[in-house]
């Protein structure tokens, strides 16, 4: 190989290089995912971080101090929501943290199977509590004249627990009317789940330059 088609090659494969490096760093970054296992089973949420920054960075600071573990779904609406994430299994409230600015208009809608953050009526009183929706809930999104409810992730995994949590009997339990579950369902463990690995990156073949075939 000449000297200038050997350096032509170098700079070839440097460029090459600087395209894929970046793309590869990009897929590396997976949005993260967070196990709940609860006493029917597990399910996993992925967190949006892109459209609702604020609100992941909330939950998964909630997630990695453990602040769920032990906590219940306290409220099942069927084929509206669960809600869950502020209550110890004495049906005591947990002490949190700030209240958190509304992020209802990231453009995630309250459809099936996506998670939001409950709030009360006051649209910036959303804290640790979270809610998914068990049905195409739009009722929930904003509107000019109204703030909405801010989704902020998705559940990808446990489905069926989803919605086997979503059927439970309900009724009145301790301070809670009407809509909490008979049976208590608890929030055993919440934890972030690790990235999924990598798959090693192919071995590229060589081709010489003057057509003999590559040596094994």
């Amino acid at each position: 190989m000449s000297p200038t088609l050997a350096k032509f090659s170098l700079r070839l494969a440097t460029a090459l290089l600087a395209l894929v490096l970046p793309l590869a760093a990009a897929k590396a970054a997976e949005p993260p995912r967070v196990m709940l296992e609860t006493s029917l089973g597990e399910f996993v949420i992925e967190l949006d971080t892109e459209r609702a920054p604020l609100t992941s960075a909330n939950f998964l600071q909630y997630v990695k101090e453990g602040f769920y573990n032990g906590t219940i779904i306290h409220r099942i609406e069927n084929n509206f929501v669960v809600q869950g994430g502020g209550y110890d299994i004495a049906y005591k409230s947990k002490p949190t943290r700030g209240q958190l600015v509304n992020e209802s208009g990231n453009g995630l809608s309250n459809k099936r199977f996506t998670v939001g953050l409950a709030r009360t009526g006051s649209p910036h009183s959303g804290t640790s509590q979270f809610y998914v929706n068990l049905a195409d809930n739009e009722v929930l999104d904003p509107n000019p004249a109204r703030w909405g409810y801010a989704v902020f992730g998705k559940i990808v995994d446990g489905f069926q627990v989803v919605d086997q949590i979503g059927q439970q009997p309900t009724g009145d339990v301790a301070t809670f009317k009407a809509s909490a579950p008979l049976t208590q369902i608890v929030i055993r463990r919440a934890f972030v789940l690790a990235p999924a690995a990598a798959a090693p990156a192919p071995v590229p073949t060589v081709v010489p330059t003057d057509g003999s075939a590559p040596k094994l």
